[in-house]
């Protein structure tokens, strides 16, 4: 979780030192861009820092840090373009978050030993190095097409529980929500199967990332690193370069195009993915970058787009409860509904939780419940 400095208390401890935020900066070495940024709570000081912080303005850490709230569930929406997440966006989830608590001690014993990337970096060499450490561990090799079915063992392994939900149609940040219990020690990653199968791929290998770097959750840092992590893992360098040294050959923008489509075709991932993995690869390199309007790339990618999740599941759509059950704990591994169902055995609990930690109309919750009480 990212620490906040209490801004007031600075604020006054500058104002008694008759002291400007250009003085300060002075003071300590750092930019006046820096002392705004602690501010307004985007940025934390570095620990020596902090501490010559502290020397300066005489306060104590607890002076000036903002406490840490351990029950606080942690949130982390997947990015999408420009949309901005609102308030309301993180005060639902963190309100899911702090029903699903209840549900912790119905899941099993989550495992102790689980994987971490240490020293998260966006630098290219240092992500390829991580992506492919995840494929030897998946066992798949540099240039294979990588499913979703092989990311669904990593995020049990790693304390992470998958809440397969259906929510229609998305166009902003409700396709994937990730919501750790820091306290608890459990993730829970709720993933809308109403959407594509290349977008699905990618919001499942993002919020795995988020998994691999809980220090990073609910930060622009971490959602940043998530976003480089999923398409370098869906598409890394190997792929990247044949992909290149295929596309280079085409005399036609055209012909570039169709040669990177072909590229997303055959590892069923967004056409953008690849693009923007062979942009990355050229640019790491130091080679000259493809030709290619980006509108019409963007155009032609939303006119090639594979099946719903839900769709290539079930038969007839939306399925029974019975079913949605069943896959959920067959085809997503997941113990999420076999805690519920013991929770609502043991506990006086209505539809309403349904309802509330699975965003999920009332009427959809009174199936689930009864279906679960069963």
């Amino acid at each position: 979780m990212q620490k906040t400095m209490k801004t007031e208390a600075l604020r006054k401890a500058l104002a008694e030192h008759g002291l400007t935020q250009k003085d300060l900066a002075r003071k300590l070495g750092v930019s006046a861009q820096a002392i705004t940024n602690w501010l307004k709570g985007k940025d934390f000081p570095r620990p020596a820092t902090l501490l010559k912080l502290a020397s300066t303005l005489h306060l104590s850490f607890e002076q000036m840090v903002q406490a840490e709230d351990v029950n606080r569930p942690i949130v982390a929406f997947r990015k999408k373009g420009s949309a901005k997440t609102t308030n309301a966006h993180i005060n639902k989830a963190k309100e899911m978050g702090i029903l699903l608590k209840q549900l912790v001690p119905y899941l099993p014993e989550q495992r102790a030993l689980r994987t971490l990337i240490s020293n998260p970096s966006t630098d290219y060499d240092k992500l390829q190095t991580a992506v492919l450490q995840t494929r030897n561990r998946l066992g798949i090799g540099e240039q294979a097409i990588l499913g979703y079915e092989s990311l669904i063992g990593e995020f049990r392994n790693s304390g992470a529980v998958l809440v397969p939900v259906m929510w229609g149609a998305k166009h902003r940040h409700e396709n994937a929500i990730h919501i750790r219990l820091p306290q608890e020690d459990v993730t829970f990653v709720l993933l809308n199967l109403d959407t594509r199968l290349e977008d699905f791929k990618f919001w499942m290998a993002h919020e795995l990332a988020h998994v691999y770097t809980p220090a990073l959750a609910g930060s622009e840092e971490g959602e940043d690193y998530a976003d480089a992590f999923a398409g370098a893992l869906l598409f890394p360098a190997p792929c990247a370069e044949a992909c290149y040294k295929t596309a280079r050959k085409k005399t036609s923008n055209n012909g570039v195009m169709h040669a990177l489509l072909r590229c997303a075709d055959n590892h069923l991932i967004s056409l953008n993915t690849v693009y923007q993995q062979v942009k990355q690869y050229t640019k790491a390199n130091g080679m000259p970058a493809l030709v290619i309007d980006e509108n019409n790339m963007h155009a032609t990618r939303n006119s090639h787009t594979g099946p719903l999740i839900s769709e290539a599941l079930y038969d007839p759509v939306p399925p029974m409860p019975d079913v949605y059950i069943a896959s959920c704990e067959h085809a997503f591994q997941s113990d999420f509904f076999r805690a519920l169902r013991q929770m609502l055995q043991e506990r006086e609990t209505g539809p309403s939780y349904l309802q509330q930690i699975l965003d999920m109309s009332i009427h959809d919750a009174k199936s689930l419940y009864e279906e679960l009480r069963h």
